[in-house]
Formats: structure tokens, C-alpha cells, sequence
């Protein structure tokens, strides 16, 4: 393939592809800049709002590793179970276009920053929502375990951050699209460009919610226990290094309670 295709502004690529426009979603792109967020506040690794009864999760996988500090480093085995550091907190409030489950309004996720050779999916993630006016009367969780330097992966820990969500237009990678739409848009792109056969596109790729993945490798959207198609919920990806630069994507399933919930890794 003769390198990457020529960027069309998006009026110019609906324009030539004016079914593309029907694809549009609306994602809320989370801006992370570094800071100290409170446990109150929307946070890109900053200290959760953690309940008291709750203890805080650790990776028990026997095979976890890190290169450590020393990028010179081969690897370094890291026995027994380790805590899991904050990876994302988000309040309903701050984000008001994503769909929680009934009765919550907080999103928590928290993951292994260490590489796992049997996993190839890298940070076995988990993801809690719960209800913050329950969670503050039930107190906090006095102390959350730190991590020290050369500990973990640092590629897969996020700096703290805080964020200013916005909202934009999202459109699919290629490597969603429909297959008679892409029958039909690649002869169209090959005769404005002269010969490239990979259109753009207008994917926004940036730590969001909503919207769609930014794939590099085939799309791979899973299925919930009932067999539904699940919904994008977030994207992880830009702000963490996450191997070779790729995104950890979640999902969720708006047709079941509780909104039941999957990811992928997905990398160069």
C-alpha cells in the first residue's frame, strides 16, 4: 500500500461518501491535563472515591512481569498479588451524555499495570459503577496501596490527571464499515486520489466515551451473554503508552440490566 492516504477535510469526505454522514455518533472526548483531582472530581489516575467496605482490588495472575525502571532491563518477575492502580473515575454529572445503570452515577475502572505473558489483552481491567451519594455514607476507603517507582509498567499508568470533557462528532475507522459500504467507497476514494485504496476517516482517537473504537487491528466488538452486540462505552488510548501505542476499548450491552460490560486490547 503506497503509505498513508491524503487527509480530506470531513465536509469534502461527506461529500464523496454522503452515506458516511449516517454513521455519525456523538462521543465526549475527556481532555486529561495533568493535575491533583480530588476523589470528588472526574479523574484520569487520580484517587477514587472507594468505599470503606469495599478492600481495594489486587492481580493475582502467577506469570505478571515488568521491564522495571531500567528500559535496559530484559524482564522482571513479579511474584504474588499486587494491587491494581486507578485508572479512570467518572461522575454522571461531568458526563451526562453516557448511560449509566439505574440507580448509579459513577464509573470506576482500575487495572494491572504489569504485562501478563498468558494474556495477551495486557491489563486485565475491572469496572465498577456505583452510586456516590451511597458510597460517602458508607465512607472512604482510609488508604489506597501506592505504587512505587519501577514498581509496575509505568507505560500503562496514567500520570493524574484532571478533565474537561467536551463534546464532538465521532465516525467509524474503515475497518467498521459496513462491507457494501465499503464496496462502494473505495472505488470512489481510488479515482479522487489516483490510486490510494485506504480512504480517511474522520475517527476521533483520544480517551472518550461514546463514539467508536479507533482499530488498528480487524474490529473486534464482543457479544454479551444474550448474544447482543455490546455498545462502545469508553476508550483508553493517547495518554498511556500501552505497549506499542495502542487502546484498551470497552464495551457494554444497553439491552441488559445493569448494563453488562467486555473489552479489548487492541495494538499496531
Amino acid at each position: 500500500m503506497p503509505g498513508d492516504p491524503p487527509e480530506l477535510p470531513a465536509k469534502d469526505l461527506l461529500t464523496l461518501i454522503p452515506e458516511y454522514a449516517g454513521l455519525a455518533r456523538q462521543t465526549t472526548l475527556l481532555n486529561p491535563e495533568p493535575g491533583d483531582p480530588g476523589v470528588r472530581e472526574s479523574s484520569l489516575g487520580g484517587r477514587p472515591l472507594w468505599p470503606a467496605g469495599e478492600p481495594w482490588p489486587y492481580c493475582a495472575q502467577e506469570d505478571h512481569w515488568t521491564y522495571g525502571s531500567d528500559p535496559r532491563n530484559t524482564t522482571e518477575i513479579v511474584p504474588g498479588a499486587v494491587p491494581m492502580v486507578p485508572i479512570l473515575q467518572l461522575f454522571a454529572r461531568d458526563v451526562p451524555e453516557l448511560e449509566f445503570p439505574e440507580g448509579k452515577d459513577l464509573l470506576q475502572l482500575v487495572w494491572c499495570a504489569l504485562i501478563h505473558e498468558r494474556d495477551p489483552r495486557l491489563v486485565m481491567p475491572r469496572l465498577y459503577w456505583r452510586n456516590e451519594a451511597d458510597v460517602v455514607a458508607g465512607g472512604l476507603l482510609p488508604e489506597i496501596p501506592g505504587v512505587s517507582e519501577g514498581e509496575y509498567d509505568e507505560d500503562n499508568m496514567p500520570e493524574p490527571s484532571t478533565l474537561s470533557p467536551t463534546i464532538a462528532e465521532d465516525f467509524p475507522r474503515w475497518l467498521d464499515l459496513p462491507k457494501d459500504m465499503w464496496e462502494t467507497w473505495e472505488p470512489r476514494f481510488r479515482s479522487r486520489t489516483g490510486g490510494l485504496t485506504v480512504p480517511p476517516d474522520s475517527n476521533v482517537i483520544a480517551t472518550k466515551t461514546g463514539g467508536w473504537p479507533a482499530w488498528t487491528q480487524p474490529a473486534d466488538w464482543p457479544n454479551c451473554a444474550s448474544g447482543h452486540r455490546m455498545e462502545h462505552l469508553l476508550t483508553i488510548t493517547g495518554d498511556i503508552q500501552l505497549g506499542d501505542c495502542g487502546g484498551v476499548y470497552f464495551f457494554h450491552c444497553h439491552r441488559c440490566p445493569g448494563l453488562p460490560w467486555d473489552w479489548r486490547f487492541d495494538c499496531h
